[in-house]
């Protein structure tokens, strides 16, 4: 069993913000795969179903993305996945708008969901699949923490959004990769800015 989690925050407020790209790459992947996200289950929405071949469980943590770590041990703990069958999808301002990489290990920037993740699971040898929606707009220098935040809970603007379909494509792409194929050659082909793309 895989257990494949979205980050994101909860709330119709929240719902289009670049921050929750990993919820809607979760939602379209049940919509694909016909699972239905709807158990609660100790401050999360999740889904059993099959992708590929694979028995996998959705997850869209309910708490706020600093917490995302209480709702992923929890489950992670109640299903008995361990680390190396977890699967982060998340939002990555240090990559450009449309590429998707895989990744495991230290994240490579500083990013409160992986980071409480991490803490809650005490390791980080999940897989990752980061959704690139930088870059953050700033004035000719390395972008705030403030200009950071800003960027991320902004809405997509109406291009971003057109888009979207080709990202949650390569981002399910990049799962079936790490789903079929071994983890190492594909960790090895998507670590050094080659990107998944399905067209």
């Amino acid at each position: 069993m895989r257990l494949v989690i979205g980050l994101g925050n909860p709330g119709d407020r929240h719902m289009n913000n670049r921050r929750n790209i990993g919820f809607k790459v979760i939602d379209v992947l049940a919509n694909n795969t016909n699972i239905q996200i709807k158990t609660k289950k100790k401050k999360s929405l999740l889904g059993t179903g099959d992708f590929e071949g694979h028995d996998i469980v959705l997850l869209k943590p309910q708490t706020f993305y600093d917490l995302s770590g209480e709702a992923v041990l929890y489950i992670a703990s109640f299903l008995r996945v361990p680390v190396p069958n977890i699967i982060l999808v998340h939002d990555d301002y240090s990559l450009d708008y449309g590429e998707v990489q895989v990744a495991r290990g230290p994240v490579e920037i500083p990013h409160l969901g992986v980071q409480s993740v991490a803490k809650a699971l005490k390791s980080d040898k999940f897989v990752r699949i980061r959704l690139g929606v930088g870059p953050v707009p700033s004035k000719g220098k390395e972008p705030t923490e403030q200009e950071i935040e800003r960027h991320l809970l902004q809405d997509f603007t109406l291009p971003e959004n057109i888009q979207i379909i080709q990202i949650i494509n390569d981002a399910e792409a990049a799962l079936r990769a790490i789903l079929t194929q071994d983890i190492e050659d594909v960790l090895s082909r998507y670590k050094l800015g080659t990107s998944f793309k399905t067209s």
